[in-house]
Formats: structure tokens, C-alpha cells, sequence
């Protein structure tokens, strides 16, 4: 939507000596405004010392002027509202203006400043002020938080332009009680003015400037701009329609009285917002920077002149609330972005009838292996993308532009994935190593047994990353199992890879290292665990002086702690035990020196 009328009290920046009245150095002159702040033509000296050879002013120290002010303006304001309230004061960018906002009504105690700011301008910034800057650049140094007022209020502002070159500032109340109470956020009633407050509007407005009196017997109407008033021949009445800046002054003759009252019209430039093209980005890139739009809403008007902001709907951008943040975060999807051009002379003359679309694509999602294995006994693999989205294009390093490519050497193989959808191109590139893998083989399996703790190692027979497992237990990277039980095992040897895998089964022996013959059925027999599992076992036990005390084999497995029909004493025993291997051989067992305990 364009703004085509503004009807509000300010005063704009116009290089007249009518208009430069306006500046009041001193506080106790303080120029009264209601609804918007004036704009003004610059500043020079600072009159009077309104802080009375005071050294300081909350944020504001003395200057090289022997005083806190060095060029001031001042400003004084009642509010009519309650809530939240803020100012843009905007100005040449190599300037430095300083500002301190006072709640009070009296110039002789103005007391302590809720807001200010005297921070140099060495970032070259437009604005400072109270709340956000436009454009939403809410980190500025130059800008205090906003501030909550009560209806009724009154504050003194003062503007000093500490730099001592002016090229004139502007000022823009911002804040939410302008939008809750557009028409009387400011108290009107401090202007006492027939014609009323100054008026600011765009340069396609026509300002009625109403001076009806009651009785009245004839109304005369001049316009100074610049060179003095000049009367205004054909305009008679009590209304007169203003089209040009000027000090406007109307003569209006009673039966009783001679009645002038002058006001300031002023005009900022319309602003235009010229068609913002559509944007397709990829999400990846983090953020979008907004700013990269602003040459296209401007077209050919001056950046210093008018300022464009982005909002997320079309009331935001008309009521110039909710500016995005410059680096605006992107989100997968499609969203209307709103464009508003405002004058940065008076922020109530703009253009908020463009709006382009920001498409924001995926990078794609690729979750296929980066690490594949060719199995030496395949000779092939199959890599890259094997459930392809039909959006992505695939392009690899070989010039394959399939989603997957079967491969007969090891190697590295790069691809790269692009997501065209929502016409951005975002993409991916993976490098997906691939290695040559080798079956395992079992070498040797070292069975460490007949021990309290039984160990197991699985010795592979060829070189390669293998995972061991013991039953169905949990598959393993080391080759060594401990604390084995004893019993018949199953060993898996595997490639993670899934290049085969082969099992083997072992015997793993075991026996108590005591035992308790005292009839109450429980560990009343010594024996030796899995000998059932062997060929023609033999088991020969001795005492301490390596008399042979039992002999035990697979139809007696196990002693019950006699010999020939006596208990024998509690005391270490030890033993021995042979078997036939698979070639029919006799075989000893390895631990001759073996023995145990016998407790009563």
C-alpha cells in the first residue's frame, strides 16, 4: 500500500530563516511538538548554560564549550498515552550527535535523564535514539532501551551536536503508543496555536490548513518561504489548501480583535518502492541479507534520503512494525516478504505496495554409506544412492550421473547430490572410500583351560579387521575371550563388512578347585567338567606324597572323596588326565601339576 496523506504535527528540515527559527538552543525556549517529533534544520551554539557550570548530565560531561552542551536543541513534550514510547534521531552519517531525555516539567530541576546516549559515531551510523533503529539493527551502541511512559507526562529533550558540523537532524517518535493512540500519543494541548501544530506530509498531499473563528469578518492568508510573508491574493476564507513548504500565517479580523497565528507546512519526497525480483536460496547458506534488496525497492532514489525495511505481512509493512533482521535466518519452504520505503525525513510518507517471494530449497539428505568394502571374492560393489529422490541429480567424479555406480577397484569416489526443487541449486558432495576386504580364516584357536579363569584366542590365518564372537554373545574386536566356562563352544570369526564369515567349535575344560564330601548333596563329588565330551577320558587323582588315590573315567566321572572305602583327610589333591584325540592317539594333559582342595 502507498501512503498518499500525512496530516501530523512536525516540522521539517527546510534551510529558511523561518524554518530555523524553530531551533531553540535553551531549555526554557524548548520548541512544544505533539503526535511526531520536528525535523530540523541543524544547530549552533547552545545559548545559555541550562546545566548551570555543571560538569555533567547523566551520560553528557562537559565540552570543549566549558559546557555539557556544545550545539543544542531542545525539544519539549507531554505524553497522551500510556506505554511504550522511542525516537530515530537520523543524521549525517559522519556526524556525531549526542542526546538526554529528561521526565520533567520544569527546566530549573530537570534532574537525572531516563535515556542517554554520547556514544562517538566511529561506526558512521544514521541513527541513535531510543528502542530499535529501522532496519532492526537492534545491537547498535547508539540506541538506549525503550522507554515506558504514563499518559500525562512531561519530558525535555536535548540534541547537541558535539562534532560542531551539522548538516541537520531529523527526529521520529516511534513505539507502541503509536499505534494503540495514533492521533493523540503526544498532548496537543501544549501548543496553543489556531492553526495548530506544524504539519509534515509528502509531497502529493494537499495540507488543509483550517482557521475558522467564530464572528470572524474576514481571513487574510500570506506564506513566507524565505523571503519574508507575501499575502496569498484570491484566498479569503477560513480554509486554505497548502501545496508548497512554507510559514503559513492567517490574519483573521473580528469585531473585536485582530487574530494571527502562524504554522510550518512541510513536504518530504514520496517515496516509491520499484519492483524487488523473487529469491531462490539454498537453506545451507545460514542467512539471507536482506540489504541485497534494497537497491531494487530504491530504483534511482537517494539511499540517504529514504530508508526500505522487510516485514512479514502487508499490515506490518504499512504500520512499519516488526522489521526482519537484515541477516535474515533461513527456513526451508516459501514465504511473501513485504517491502516498505519510507522517508527517512518523516517515517509517516512511504510506499509499502511491493512484496517478492523468498524460496528456500534443502541441501539434500544423503544417508547411503561413505565407507564401503569390495569382498575379494565378489570383485564388485555397488556405492552411492540405491533409494535415489527423484528431485536430486547425481554427478561423480567419473562422469556417472546415475545414484549409484557399481565398482570393481578400491579407491576413493567423489559424488555430487543437487537438490533443484523450489529453484535453487543446493547441493552436497560425499567422498565414499572404498577398501577391498578378505574373507576370514581361523589360524589357530589358543585354548588356555583347567584354569580358575579360562581363556580363549582366536589366531586368523589372513590380515583384516575381523569382529570374534563366542556363542551367540556379542560380537568383539579383540581376538581374546576370558573367563570362558567350560563346556563346548561355538567361535565366529566375521568381516563387519559382510565379507563372509566361519565358525569352529572348541572344547574347553574346567574343574572345581574344591569340593565338599560331606553327604549334604551338594559339591559332594569332585569331577572334571566337559570330560564328557571327550574319547576315553582318564582322570588319575594323587595325594600330596603322589600316592594314586582314585581313577576316574566316563562311566565313574567323578570322586566322592575316599579310598577304599576311606574318608580321606582334608588336604590338596592333585591329578591327571588323558584322552584319545581324533587320529586315535593317547593325549596327556598339559597341566600335570593340577590340584584341588578337599574341605570337611
Amino acid at each position: 500500500m502507498k501512503r498518499r496523506v500525512l496530516l501530523v504535527p512536525i516540522v521539517l528540515m527546510l534551510a529558511t530563516h523561518a524554518f530555523m527559527a524553530q531551533v531553540a538552543p535553551d531549555c526554557a525556549g524548548a520548541i512544544p511538538i505533539c503526535s511526531n517529533t520536528p525535523v530540523n534544520g541543524g544547530t549552533q551554539g547552545f545559548g545559555t548554560d541550562d546545566f548551570y557550570g555543571e560538569t555533567s548530565s547523566g551520560c553528557l560531561e562537559q565540552t570543549l564549550s566549558g559546557a555539557i552542551e556544545s550545539n543544542s536543541a531542545w525539544y519539549h513534550f507531554r505524553t497522551g498515552a500510556s506505554g511504550q514510547l522511542g525516537f530515530n534521531i537520523a543524521a549525517d552519517s559522519s556526524e556525531d550527535w549526542d542526546f538526554a531525555l529528561y521526565r520533567s516539567g520544569d527546566c530549573g530541576n530537570l534532574g537525572t535523564p531516563v535515556r542517554c546516549n554520547f556514544f562517538d559515531n566511529s561506526s558512521q551510523e544514521v541513527y541513535t535514539g531510543v528502542g530499535e533503529p529501522p532496519g532492526g539493527n537492534g545491537g547498535s551502541v547508539l540506541y538506549d532501551d525503550w522507554l515506558q511512559v504514563s499518559a500525562g507526562e512531561d519530558y525535555y529533550l536535548l540534541i547537541n551536536n558535539f562534532s560542531n558540523t551539522n548538516s541537520g537532524f531529523s527526529i521520529q517518535f516511534t513505539g507502541q503508543i503509536f499505534q494503540t493512540n495514533p492521533g493523540d500519543a503526544l498532548d496537543c494541548s501544549i501548543i496553543s496555536n489556531l492553526l495548530g501544530p506544524p504539519v509534515s506530509a509528502c509531497d502529493t498531499d494537499i495540507i488543509t490548513l483550517d482557521a475558522t473563528t467564530p464572528n470572524a469578518l474576514a481571513y487574510n492568508w500570506y506564506a513566507d518561504d524565505g523571503s519574508g510573508f507575501q499575502l496569498l491574493p484570491g484566498n479569503s476564507g477560513p480554509i486554505l489548501l497548502a501545496t508548497q513548504p512554507a510559514l503559513y500565517r492567517v490574519e483573521v479580523v473580528t469585531p473585536s480583535e485582530t487574530i494571527y497565528s502562524d504554522v510550518q507546512v512541510g513536504f518530504s519526497p514520496a517515496p516509491t518502492t520499484y519492483p524487488v525480483t523473487d529469491v531462490s536460496i539454498c537453506a545451507q547458506n545460514g542467512n539471507f541479507d536482506l540489504r541485497t534488496k534494497d537497491s531494487e525497492a530504491l530504483g534511482s532514489q537517494d539511499p540517504g534520503l529514504y530508508a526500505v525495511s522487510y516485514h512479514h505481512s502487508a499490515g506490518d509493512a504499512q504500520a512499519g512494525l516488526n522489521p526482519l533482521p537484515v541477516n535474515y535466518p533461513l527456513l526451508p519452504g516459501s514465504e511473501t516478504i513485504f517491502v516498505r520505503t519510507v522517508s527517512v525525513a518523516n517515517p509517516y510518507c512511504y510506499d509499502s505496495s511491493r512484496q517478492f517471494n523468498l524460496s528456500v530449497a534443502e541441501p539434500p539428505l544423503l544417508d547411503f554409506p561413505v565407507s564401503v568394502a569390495i569382498c575379494e571374492d565378489s570383485g564388485a560393489v555397488t556405492i552411492g544412492d540405491t533409494t535415489p529422490d527423484p528431485d536430486y541429480a547425481y554427478a561423480w567424479d567419473n562422469g556417472a550421473q546415475t545414484a549409484a555406480i557399481t565398482i570393481t577397484a578400491s579407491g576413493t569416489y567423489t559424488v555430487e547430490v543437487t537438490n533443484s526443487q523450489g529453484g535453487a541449486q543446493c547441493s552436497e558432495t560425499l567422498a565414499i572410500q572404498v577398501e577391498l576386504s578378505v574373507s576370514p580364516v581361523i589360524g589357530n584357536i589358543i585354548i588356555t583351560d583347567l584354569r580358575e579363569s579360562n581363556t580363549v584366542e582366536v589366531q586368523a590365518a589372513v590380515a583384516g579387521n575381523f569382529e570374534y564372537r563366542l556363542n551367540n554373545g556379542p560380537s568383539q574386536e579383540s581376538n581374546m575371550f576370558t573367563d570362558v566356562p567350560a563346556g563346548l563352544h561355538t567361535i565366529t570369526v566375521s568381516d563387519p563388512r559382510g565379507c563372509g564369515a566361519v565358525q569352529e567349535d572348541i572344547l574347553v575344560m574346567g574343574y572345581p578347585k574344591f569340593f565338599t564330601p560331606n553327604g549334604d548333596g551338594s559339591n559332594d563329588l569332585w569331577q572334571i567338567q566337559g570330560i564328557e565330551m571327550l574319547n576315553n577320558p582318564q582322570v588319575f587323582i594323587y595325594d600330596r606324597f603322589g600316592k594314586l588315590i582314585s581313577q576316574l573315567d566316563s562311566r565313574n566321572p567323578g570322586w566322592d572323596g575316599t579310598f577304599k572305602g576311606l574318608e580321606m583327610p582334608s588336604s590338596d589333591y592333585w591329578f591327571r588326565l588323558t584322552y584319545t584325540d581324533s587320529t586315535g592317539q593317547d593325549v596327556e594333559a598339559r597341566y600335570l601339576s593340577s590340584h584341588f582342595s578337599l574341605k570337611r
